[in-house]
C-alpha cells in the first residue's frame, strides 16, 4: 500500500509517495507559494465573463476560471488553486484557480492529507533530489536526459543497444521518472528511430502498460521515434526548480542536511558564496531554533552549488 509522507523543512515542504522502500512519486512546495489543492482567501479584482483575477492578502495574483455570473468584483472568496505559479525563462505564469463552493469537485491537497513525518526514510529524498539535479537517469543499456524548455520538457533516449531494444529498455525508467519528477504539461520523448512499424507498435504497447496508472494522453510513436505525452500540469516540476532556481533548491537542501547533524557543538554550513547570499535570515533563525544550536556560515568558492555541507564545530 503506497502512502504519501510529508516532511516539513526550512523554506520548503516535501512529499514522497512511498511503497515499501520504493519512491513512486515526489512533490516539492516552497514556503510562500500557492500549491495545487490548497484553498486561500482572495479578492476578485477583475472579471471578464467566466474568467477573472483574484488577489490574496499578501498580494499574490490568481487567474480564475469557471466564474459564475453572480461573482462580484471586490468580493472576497475561498479560492482553490488548480495550478501553482511557474517561473520560466523570461516570463512568470501566475497561479490558476477557481472559486471553491459546494458544487466544486474537490482537489486533494497532498501536503495536508499526507502523513507528516519528522524525516523521510534514509536516502529516499536524497536519491530523488540528486537525480533531478543531474537531469539524467541511467538504465541497463542507456540513459534518459531531461531538458526543460518554456514550451515542454524534452526527454532524449540514448544508449548503445539496437534502437528497438533500447526503446523497450527505456520505458520502465521513463515511467518511474515522470511521477518522481512531478512532471506535467507537454512532454516530448525522443526515442531512437525505429524502421519497423511492428517494433514501434511494440514500444507503444510497452508504454501503455507502464503508464497505465499515470493519468495522461499520448500519441503513438512516429517514424522518427517521437512520442508526445500530455499530463495535468499542477505546478513547477522538480526539474523546473533546478532549471530556474538551482541556487534556491541547493540552499534548501543544505539546510536539510544541517538538521541531520547529530554531533555536539555549533553547526557550520560550508557553501558556495552564491548560495550563502540565498540563505534568508528567517531560515537561519528557524534552523537554529530547530537544532537548538548556534549556526555559522563559511563561504567557499571552490564548492559546487550543490556541494554545500554542514558539520559540527567546537563552540
Amino acid at each position: 500500500m503506497a502512502d504519501w509522507l510529508i516532511e516539513r523543512g526550512v523554506g520548503e515542504d516535501r512529499a514522497l509517495l512511498v511503497e515499501g522502500d520504493q519512491v513512486l512519486a515526489a512533490k516539492m512546495c516552497w514556503h510562500g507559494e500557492l500549491h495545487a489543492g490548497c484553498i486561500v482567501e482572495a479578492k476578485l479584482i477583475s472579471k471578464n465573463g467566466s474568467r477573472g483575477t483574484a488577489q490574496t492578502e499578501k498580494g499574490s495574483e490568481i487567474l480564475l476560471t469557471r466564474l459564475l455570473h453572480d461573482a462580484s468584483e471586490g468580493a472576497t472568496y475561498q479560492v482553490q488553486i488548480t495550478r501553482a505559479a511557474i517561473a520560466e525563462r523570461g516570463r512568470f505564469k501566475r497561479a490558476q484557480g477557481r472559486i471553491a463552493d459546494d458544487t466544486s469537485e474537490p482537489r486533494q491537497d497532498i501536503f495536508q492529507t499526507g502523513e507528516q513525518v519528522h524525516r523521510f526514510p534514509a536516502g529516499l529524498w536524497e536519491d530523488v533530489w540528486d537525480t533531478a539535479s543531474s537531469g539524467e537517469i541511467s538504465f541497463n543499456g542507456g540513459s534518459l536526459l531531461f531538458s526543460v524548455t518554456p514550451a515542454m520538457t524534452v526527454v532524449d533516449v540514448d544508449g548503445d543497444l539496437p534502437p528497438h531494444e533500447l526503446s523497450l529498455a527505456a520505458v520502465p525508467a521513463l515511467a518511474s521518472a515522470l511521477p518522481q519528477f512531478d512532471l506535467g504539461g507537454s512532454i516530448a520523448v525522443d526515442f531512437p528511430t525505429i524502421d519497423s512499424k511492428a517494433d514501434r507498435k511494440a514500444v507503444d504497447a510497452a508504454l501503455e502498460s507502464a503508464l497505465a496508472n499515470w493519468p495522461h494522453e499520448r500519441t503513438a510513436m512516429n517514424g522518427f521515434g517521437l512520442v508526445h505525452i500530455v499530463a495535468r500540469l499542477e505546478g513547477p516540476s522538480l526539474l523546473h526548480r533546478f532549471s530556474t532556481s538551482r541556487v534556491g533548491a541547493a540552499a534548501r537542501m543544505v539546510l536539510r542536511r544541517t538538521e541531520a547533524v547529530m554531533e555536539p557543538g555549533a553547526i557550520q554550513l560550508n557553501v558556495h558564496p552564491a548560495l550563502k547570499a540565498k540563505l534568508k535570515p528567517e531560515w537561519l533563525e528557524e534552523l537554529s531554533r530547530r537544532t537548538g544550536r548556534e549556526v555559522r556560515i563559511t563561504a567557499d568558492p571552490g564548492l559546487a552549488i550543490e556541494g554545500g555541507f554542514a558539520q559540527a564545530v567546537p563552540l
